[in-house]
């Protein structure tokens, strides 16, 4: 027999919490694993029948006694010197775990009240899971595009028996304990009555159906994890962050549902000269003392090529232009958002005594109407102080 954990441990408590503390940890946890947010997913149905296992002693303060004194063996009788607890069938002896549900879902929750259940639907088709992965593009490929391989590792039918998860000319039955429903019905007496819980059949594991011989290669679960080679096409205008979905691609479905889908991340690395806001493009370009002042024809390189734009005289360094147009695609449309370039005047350094006998001279010739916010500044702090 498989050893229990710890019933504290199980609910994330330290031995001594509260009554409050353990319902609020039970309904956290039941909200968690609870198998009708996790149908099909076995584990998600074993941790939620070890949280109401954990939660019927410590709740009970008679039961709770004994677990902390003898441990497993003081509540069930399995582990030898149990004292009646009563075994743990379906959600017996929790007392107001009926209401605890009704307060977390809203009621009608399957088991409780006699709402839907997904056991009951345990050998229906099923869609199968969604896979996650990621893949990193260079900027340039998430502006103009690209196709990237990536291997994905998802299930897939098994392709010895055929999803069916028998061996060859090995013959199906009807389970005899749920009758081929793939679910069982569990009556249970509580201080509020008698509850009804739907369950997956444990013999069958909702199958409805017994493989005498099952397939050696999926273990008769008709399915087998594999590895993939895919080709993905990464579409123009795709932005850091977001996400591209396969569909199919994802893990094969159960009972012959359809297949999940692949979701990839988009990771893009950054560019040396680009960065980008949405759909436009920024950039900054260096001009020459000289350029900003006489103005000059600059070469501008865009992620289409470079283009030719006049920088007109007396440019001040910070000042920006739009390019339209050249900027990335929008995903599906075929339009393009704008290029903004922001223009850096590099002031020379390390000047030679006769350039700055020369610069001093030309400063000095210079007008007032070429020094306007200069003088603007200056009579404005002049008025400041003077006041």
């Amino acid at each position: 027999m498989a050893e229990k954990r710890d019933y504290y441990e199980v609910l994330g408590l330290k031995k001594g919490a509260s009554e409050d503390e353990i319902k609020k940890a039970f309904k956290s946890m039941a909200r968690k694993y609870h198998p009708d947010l996790h149908p099909d997913d076995k584990e998600a149905a074993e941790k939620f029948k070890e949280i109401n296992e954990a939660y019927e002693v410590l709740s009970d303060s008679e039961k709770r006694a004994r677990y902390d004194q003898f441990g497993h063996a003081g509540v069930d009788p399995n582990y030898g010197g149990g004292a009646g607890a009563g075994g743990f069938g379906g959600f017996g002896g929790f007392g107001d775990v009926g209401d605890i549900f009704d307060s977390i879902f809203g009621g009608g929750f399957g088991g409780f009240g006699g709402g839907r259940s997904t056991a009951s639907s345990a050998n229906a088709p099923h869609r199968g899971g969604d896979v996650n992965a990621n893949v990193t593009i260079d900027f340039m490929e998430a502006c103009k595009g690209a196709k990237k391989k990536m291997r994905v590792t998802h299930m897939v039918k098994c392709d010895q028996c055929s999803g069916t998860g028998a061996d060859a000319n090995t013959k199906t039955s009807s389970c005899t304990e749920c009758h081929g429903q793939g679910s069982v019905r569990v009556n249970q007496r509580t201080p509020f009555g008698v509850i009804s819980t739907t369950k997956v059949c444990p013999r069958c594991g909702g199958k409805g159906k017994i493989v005498t011989n099952p397939c050696s290669k999926c273990r008769g679960s008709g399915r087998q994890r594999v590895t993939t080679d895919i080709e993905l096409k990464i579409p123009a205008g795709i932005d850091n962050g977001q996400i591209l979905r396969v569909s199919g691609q994802g893990d094969a479905g159960l009972n012959g549902g359809p297949n999940g889908d692949l979701n990839v991340s988009v990771t893009v690395r950054p560019h040396e000269l680009f960065t980008r806001s949405g759909n436009d493009i920024f950039c900054e370009i260096p001009i020459s003392y000289a350029q900003a002042v006489l103005g000059d024809k600059v070469t501008v390189p865009t992620i289409k090529g470079k283009v030719e734009y006049e920088i007109p005289e007396g440019t001040q360094s910070g000042t920006k232009f739009r390019l339209r147009g050249e900027g990335v695609k929008y995903l599906g449309r075929e339009s393009y958002g704008d290029q903004y370039v922001t223009v850096v005047v590099e002031v020379p350094k390390r000047l030679t005594k006769q350039q700055k006998e020369l610069l001093k001279k030309f400063d000095d010739c210079l007008e007032e109407k070429n020094q306007a916010k200069r003088q603007n500044f200056f009579e404005k702090l002049k008025r400041r102080f003077e006041a």
